[in-house]
């Protein structure tokens, strides 16, 4: 089932302007940053490519067509393609974003595409962003910790305030694609910092009342540099995150908390 919430945002203004017939035949070039760490004899490189515009083409259609008519060996990700995955971000002239959601014709018609930084490289444009999302959340404890250890699953499901629900189901709109943590200042200084991603799965887990975790329980894992006062509030996360998460609001709510614990 689609989000009602994904909608294709244009990360810049179209090359040529307008956006009737001709723009719809322009000729693209998109250059990639290739490179693979299984051949590592062969120094990283920009590959241009030459591609006819269709119209209504989104980056996801554009480079499934240069791999499937120019270059099979070109590496990038996609299982969606209607931004829930995650699986496509990139680095898209310069801007972390989703390349399914991405309109060719809000680029110029010469635009670069590179992987994300901080994540371990597979090859071109796929990064392993799974495995670090593993370990944060293994970190965080990212799952719900019930207050019953052994619920009865054939229970009736616990009523939840309807606010309530919509303020958690908010936060759960986050598709890890890992765009906050790749646009981020202290993650490039800190390997060990767990994100806005990470902070935004602690924000949403402390609003769930069937959750038997306190605040000082989340101030063990989150209550330093590695957590949430590393976060420097340059608001790049918040900038580039394709749901339009309040992630910058959500790091500052739970910093208040967790100084207050400091403090205590």
């Amino acid at each position: 089932m689609s989000d009602a919430n994904s909608k294709i945002i244009p990360i810049a203004k179209a090359g040529n302007g307008g956006d009737g017939g001709s723009a719809a035949h322009r000729q693209l070039k998109i250059s990639v940053l290739r490179y693979n760490p299984q051949e590592p004899s062969q120094p990283p490189r920009m590959q241009t490519y030459p591609l006819e515009e269709a119209d209504g083409m989104t980056l996801f259609i554009a480079l499934n067509e240069i791999r499937e008519k120019q270059d099979p060996s070109l590496q990038f990700d996609f299982v969606c393609r209607a931004g829930i995955c995650g699986s496509c971000a990139m680095v898209i002239n310069g801007r972390p974003t989703l390349a399914c959601r991405t309109l060719t014709k809000s680029l110029g018609a010469e635009f670069t595409l590179a992987p994300l930084p901080f994540f371990e490289l597979i090859g071109d444009l796929s990064v392993n962003t799974g495995k670090w999302m593993r370990g944060m959340s293994e970190r965080l404890g990212g799952w719900l910790h019930m207050k019953e250890p052994n619920p009865d699953l054939r229970r009736a499901e616990q009523k939840m305030d309807p606010d309530l629900a919509d303020k958690i189901y908010e936060l759960d709109r986050c598709v890890e694609c890992g765009c906050c943590v790749a646009a981020c200042g202290t993650a490039r200084m800190r390997k060990d910092f767990v994100g806005a991603v990470g902070l935004n799965r602690v924000a949403r887990f402390r609003l769930d009342p069937r959750d038997a975790r306190t605040d000082d329980d989340y101030y063990e894992v989150i209550g330093d540099d590695d957590g949430v006062f590393g976060c420097m509030s340059l608001l790049a996360c918040h900038d580039v995150c394709p749901k339009d998460l309040p992630l910058a609001t959500q790091i500052a709510f739970v910093r208040r908390k967790m100084v207050s614990l400091g403090w205590s």
